[in-house]
């Protein structure tokens, strides 16, 4: 059985939206209670299948835990309740972590506390290479002894793990958060150089030091950590979901609506944001998120890709449908995933004028798209088909959709919601 999403063009979006926490985030807390005994709640997670598979794969560890979702229908999101023993389990088995690439937050962590863990290499989306070469190097510095078996990472710390001076070639996210997991319990003081500076980073030095950790320069290009001997459980919150509030600011402009975006944080979307008043909507920041209203068709508008506070690279493919729909001709520049542009072809099957050369696309909006059966190939890429499809001619049927569920919570219910047409089938293969 598969299932896809139907969606009808034409539909104007209108009305009040709640953002979730964030799924880039919130997978790097739930890793982070490995790092201490007792009893974790992690607070407002987006409801999506990468949470309870996460969730899984911390059962299968040793810990107990207890998914409790929220019952109101605008409110897709839940807490989780997560008792953590004395001793976890320290191996991730293959058929979970093949299914999503952040059960390799789990490397640090239990490192950290266990001395010694055994993480298959992990799966994921198909938007290119993201070797754990930086991990490795990260973490063998720290005192990390790191061999490959069978398809599995094999991490032991015999000696203890200890602090370091560690200058990543790249501000790569996951390094940045496995190495700082590991140096919170490593002995003496780490400074990480290059670090990814991406607001889940900081909302992840955040509950470390609500935990008893010590950092210094969260959100910035240097973090110094100050190994601590232990640490405790906590109770917190996962800050909201930046780029399905981007995603639904997007939803807005391409279909001439006016949308408020609830409980968002529009200080980590200036950019994203800057570029929707660029095509023509009026973007107003609220106590509780932003609203976007547009009352005309959208202006098309150049995108480059950069590590934050530059343009999201998760905020691309929605952007790119937004211009192949656009008046004029714009510019995409992708500089993080190389294998990101495999979106573009199908958004051409929409009927999109769009030429690549590279890391570089060229879309000439066309004033009409047309539905035709398309498939997702990743979490945003899925997301953008669907908007692409909200403002076509006749219907679009967008397949492999369990991409977007483990991205977006209640993604159809929300812009049902909103007024837009569209329904989830299941297939029978």
């Amino acid at each position: 059985m598969s299932e896809r999403f139907r969606v009808g063009g034409g539909a104007r979006l209108a009305g009040q939206v709640r953002v979730p926490g964030a799924k880039n985030s919130a997978l790097k807390l739930m890793a982070a209670v490995l790092l201490a005994e007792g009893r974790f709640e992690i607070g407002n997670l987006p409801r999506i299948l990468d949470v309870e598979i996460m969730a899984e794969l911390l059962r299968r560890m040793g810990c107990t835990v207890d998914l409790r979702w929220s019952a109101l229908p605008d409110e897709h999101i839940g807490t989780a309740v997560v008792d953590v023993p004395a001793e976890p389990g320290h191996e991730a088995d293959y058929d979970l972590v093949r299914r999503f690439r952040a059960s390799i937050a789990v490397l640090g962590p239990l490192l950290a506390r266990c001395g010694t863990v055994r993480v298959a290499r992990p799966g994921g989306d198909a938007i290119g290479s993201r070797g754990l070469d930086m991990h490795i190097d990260g973490l063998t510095r720290l005192g990390a002894e790191i061999t490959t078996e069978h398809g599995f990472l094999v991490a032991t710390a015999p000696r203890g793990l200890t602090g370091a001076q560690i200058e990543l070639d790249f501000p790569s996210v996951g390094a940045t958060e496995n190495i700082l997991m590991a140096a919170v319990l490593a002995e003496g003081s780490s400074v990480i150089d290059n670090a990814a500076r991406e607001p889940e980073i900081v909302d992840l030095c955040q509950m470390l030091e609500s935990m008893g950790a010590k950092i210094g320069g969260a959100g910035s290009s240097t973090i110094e950590v100050q190994g601590v001997d232990s640490l405790s459980p906590v109770a917190y919150e996962t800050l909201p979901d930046r780029i399905v509030a981007g995603t639904f600011g997007v939803a807005a402009a391409m279909t001439q609506g006016d949308v408020l975006v609830r409980h968002a944080r529009a200080e980590h979307l200036r950019i994203a944001l800057d570029k929707l008043s660029a095509a023509g909507a009026l973007v107003t920041v609220e106590p509780d998120g932003f609203r976007v209203v547009m009352d005309r068709r959208p202006r098309a508008v150049d995108v480059v890709t950069l590590p934050y506070p530059g343009f999201a690279t998760d905020l691309q493919p929605q952007f790119a449908a937004m211009n192949a729909m656009a008046e004029g001709t714009a510019m995409i520049t992708e500089n993080i995933f190389e294998a990101r542009f495999v979106f573009l072809q199908e958004l051409a099957r929409l009927g999109a004028d769009v030429r690549t050369d590279g890391h570089h696309a060229v879309v000439r909006g066309k004033e009409r798209l047309s539905g035709a059966p398309v498939q997702a190939s990743d979490v945003r890429a899925g997301a953008g088909l669907v908007l692409a499809g909200l403002v076509a001619d006749g219907y679009t049927t967008v397949d492999e959709i369990h991409h977007i569920d483990r991205g977006y919570a209640g993604f159809e219910q929300q812009l049902t919601a909103l007024g837009a047409d569209i329904r989830r089938e299941t297939d029978a293969r």
